[in-house]
């Protein structure tokens, strides 16, 4: 299993759900899994370059002060452990998010680039 494709599809646009899928994916790149993280509808806003959209976003420094890794130090580390990031186009346009928001190395795509880029790996659904 270890040598599986992870792919973790994130649904929602709050902080806490956003969190944990990079917690997800820097942990399991870590463990020197492939990984995939497809974010869609309101979950885009996780790949934007400021994610102080995402519902919530005033509770990373509560989490912080009680000494669990902030959002943007996990989405660093999932970036540099290779995570690769995909943003829904349908997903941006429902979100009503421009292209242009999205963090330097995020791809556009669809439902069929996240499972083609997982084959028969496991996923997850946040």
């Amino acid at each position: 299993m270890a040598d599986e494709p992870l792919g973790i599809l994130l649904l929602a646009g709050t902080h806490e759900r956003a969190h944990y899928a990079f917690v997800l994916a820097s942990g399991a790149a870590a463990l020197g899994r492939m990984v995939v993280l497809f974010a869609t509808n309101d979950g885009c806003r996780a790949l934007c370059a400021d994610w102080s959209g995402l519902a919530d976003a005033a509770r990373d420094a509560v989490i912080r002060e009680r000494g669990v890794a902030g959002f943007a130090e996990l989405r660093d580390a999932a970036r540099e452990l290779g995570v690769r990031l995909i943003a829904c186009e349908a997903g941006l346009a429902a979100a009503a998010i421009a292209p242009a928001a999205l963090l330097s190395g995020v791809e556009i795509g669809g439902v069929a680039s996240f499972f083609a880029a997982i084959g028969a790996g496991q996923m997850l659904a946040l």
